[in-house]
Order: structure tokens, then C-alpha cells, then sequence
């Protein structure tokens, strides 16, 4: 059964939040090249529809693809960390200091040392931007595992790798699907920034680019709420998926 207040309370958030953009432009009485109101944006969506979509999916693909290995490696990763507290202490501050890193000075390095491999570069960045959380967050899950449930089953001639996957792995899943939510927000961060700092002629960043250098601000405004709109249907890809794999800890949260 269809929950119509978890569709329309979303929905009224977006709607007031553009009425509210609408009638600050109105009121301060901005211009469009300093200031596009919503209501300047839909022109330019008509008049670019055509890059919009073919750009659009440059910049999706990439970053479903680069949010794919982020989960394969953060995964695997945050298992080694979670399951080995020496492995933990020995990976942790490397990856707290990898992630500190503004990702902005990394794209110059990625793009010389990978001349040409335009949809690598990019596929490179929005994986290297969003593995951390996920990884961090499996490790924490199977590090605070009860050590009752883990004897409990080995008593009972359970192996380790019943007693992973049983116990281990879903009790991780609340943790990792709230880590894949942020995660997809860090991809499409990591690919527009290759889009936008090394450009290359594809994607939603190359247009905003493009719209930046010739000053046109609904175009410009247009492609961040296209940026916007793709990252919120990725958002809800990842709840549908966590109503699948882990409806149990949803429905005990509610």
C-alpha cells in the first residue's frame, strides 16, 4: 500500500522551498544575470532540453558506476577493519587522512597521471570521494557486534562464516545503507568536480562551464537544480533498496 504523506511531504518541501526562492528574487528585485529565479530556469531546461539530457546521463552513468566500486571496496574494506582490530588501528588513520584531502586538489593529479581517460578520471573521483563513509560504517557495524550472539552460535558448532553472515553482515546493513545515502551525494560531488576542473566537453559540469563563461545564470542555476533532481532520484533508489534489504530496522525505526 502506497504511504501518500512519505510522496506528498517531500513533494510540498520542494514546491515551498521554490516559492520562497521565487519571492526572494521578487522582493529583492535581482536580475536574472545576478540572480535566476525558478521561474527563469524552465526556459532555459526548454532551450538546452536536448544537452540537458544527453549531459545528464554522462554525469549519471559515471556516477552510478563510480558509487558501485565505492560500495564493492568500502564494503570489503570496513569487513578487513571490522573483523581485525589490528587492522583497524592500521587502516584508520590512513583514511581519515586520505579523506582529508580536498578532493578539488586531486583532480589535477588524476588528470595528468590518466591523460585522455576522460570517463576513468571521472569514474575515478566519485569512487575515491564516497568509499570512505561506507567503509567506516561496516567497520563499526562489525565492530560492535554482541560478543553473546557470536559465542552463543559457536557453541553451537556454527562456523565463522555461518556466524558472518547470520548475524554479522545484517546487523551492519542499518549502518550501511545510512553510509550509501551520504555516499551518493560525495559521487556526484566527485564527478562534477573532474566535469567542471578538468573539462572535457561531457557531462552536467561541462555545461555548467559553459554557462559560466558565457554568463548565462538561469542556464547556469538550470543545471544545479538538474544536479539536484538526479542526486534526490538516487537518494530514493538507495531507500527503496534499504525497504528490501533491511525493511526490518525501517520498520522498527518508525
Amino acid at each position: 500500500m502506497i504511504d501518500w504523506k512519505k510522496i506528498l511531504i517531500p513533494v510540498s518541501a520542494i514546491v515551498i522551498l521554490l516559492l520562497l526562492w521565487e519571492l526572494l528574487v521578487w522582493v529583492m528585485g535581482w536580475p536574472d544575470y545576478k540572480m535566476a529565479s525558478p521561474s527563469d530556469l524552465w526556459p532555459a531546461f526548454l532551450r538546452y532540453q536536448e544537452l540537458f539530457w544527453l549531459y545528464g546521463w554522462q554525469t549519471l552513468w559515471r556516477t552510478v558506476v563510480g558509487l558501485g566500486v565505492a560500495v564493492v571496496f568500502g564494503t570489503l574494506l570496513g569487513m578487513i577493519m571490522g573483523l581485525s582490530k589490528v587492522m583497524n588501528d592500521a587502516l584508520y588513520p590512513l583514511l581519515v587522512g586520505f579523506n582529508a584531502i580536498p578532493k578539488a586538489t586531486v583532480v589535477p593529479v588524476i588528470a595528468l597521471m590518466f591523460v585522455g581517460q576522460h570517463d576513468f578520471n571521472t569514474i575515478l573521483m566519485a569512487f575515491m570521494i564516497s568509499f570512505f563513509p561506507i567503509a567506516v560504517s561496516v567497520a563499526i557495524g562489525l565492530s560492535t557486534l554482541e560478543p553473546e550472539y557470536r559465542d552463543i552460535l559457536r557453541s553451537l558448532g556454527a562456523s565463522r562464516m555461518t556466524v558472518f553472515w547470520k548475524i554479522a553482515l545484517p546487523k551492519t546493513l542499518p549502518e550501511f545503507f545510512g553510509a550509501l545515502k551520504v555516499a551518493v551525494t560525495l559521487a556526484f560531488i566527485g564527478t562534477n568536480l573532474v566535469e567542471i576542473i578538468t573539462p572535457h566537453g561531457r557531462g552536467l559540469g561541462h555545461l555548467f562551464q559553459s554557462a559560466q563563461t558565457n554568463s548565462d545564470f538561469p542556464l547556469m542555476f538550470a543545471v544545479l537544480l538538474a544536479l539536484a533532481a538526479l542526486g534526490i532520484v538516487l537518494y530514493y533508489a538507495v531507500v527503496a533498496l534499504e525497504y528490501i534489504f533491511a525493511g526490518w530496522a525501517v520498520r522498527t525505526a518508525h
